[in-house]
């Protein structure tokens, strides 16, 4: 019989965990080179394991693990875990922002499609979260709504912001455009304030098709107001595509925000 295939020092961010038995979880984990992928890791729970203190989200990992049924397996083991330092744990407001951008993942990635550029900005907003000691939520909001915007278009769940998505004609710089989830970009309503200008929408296109799309995306939404009209634009996208259950990450703040 054949030995399992190992992968090994694998670049990796834990999205979740969940049990699996009394001494063992279930890691969904977001690795650089093959994506969102299920790992078995037994006897993590016991106060033995080398490896309780090391498997925490928001944290950058190097993972080691082999493949089930020659590759095939939906769950694989879990074989090695180190921590490779950079960054403390991201805190207060920051932390759960961190666990919504987690949840996001979860939800719409398909386990074992690579997404290496997807996973170095992620790296990178991890980084920024870390670092915000204190920050406030409006420090922290473009960072999100860049991220939410690299991420639907890197998953062609975003149209081109250039042009009405019904129409395919170009968007006129002063006229005011809404993004909706289920009929791409249209020209807003009178009574709608969630919306941007043609001009708005044509400089965050032409940051998504950038090089480097995240920090010339983040640049355009410098304006407090451009991530404040985003934000319910694409939560009802976001939404839609991750069906119709809230996020949790999202009903929990509310409640929070609501004590």
């Amino acid at each position: 019989m054949a030995s399992a295939k190992r992968v090994g020092d694998e670049p990796a961010y834990i999205l979740h965990q969940y049990d699996w038995s009394e001494s063992s979880l279930i890691l969904e984990v977001f690795t650089r080179h093959r994506g969102r992928v299920a790992l078995a890791a037994k006897g993590v729970k016991r106060h033995t394991s080398n490896f309780r203190p090391v498997l925490l989200p928001l944290q950058p990992l190097k993972l080691s693990y082999t493949l089930g049924a020659e590759g095939n397996a939906e769950i694989h083991s879990l074989k090695g875990a180190e921590w490779v330092g950079g960054h403390v744990m991201p805190q207060g407001d920051a932390l759960w922002s961190g666990m919504y951008l987690n949840e996001l993942l979860l939800r719409l990635l398909a386990r074992d499609d690579p997404y290496t550029a997807l996973f170095d900005i992620y790296a990178g907003v991890v980084r920024v979260l870390a670092g915000q000691h204190g920050g406030t939520t409006e420090a922290i909001e473009p960072v999100l709504r860049a991220f939410e915007l690299v991420l639907l278009r890197e998953l062609g769940h975003l149209p081109d912001l250039r042009q009405e998505s019904a129409t395919l004609s170009q968007v006129n710089s002063v006229l005011r455009y809404t993004l909706v989830a289920d009929g791409g970009l249209r020209q807003a309503a009178g009574y709608e304030r969630a919306a941007l200008s043609g001009l708005q929408w044509q400089s965050i296109e032409l940051a998504l098709q950038a090089e480097q799309p995240f920090p010339r995306t983040l640049n355009a939404l410098s304006e407090p107001e451009v991530a404040q009209a985003l934000k319910p634009q694409l939560r009802h996208l976001l939404q839609y595509h991750c069906g119709s259950t809230m996020l949790r990450t999202r009903q929990l703040m509310m409640d929070l925000q609501s004590l």
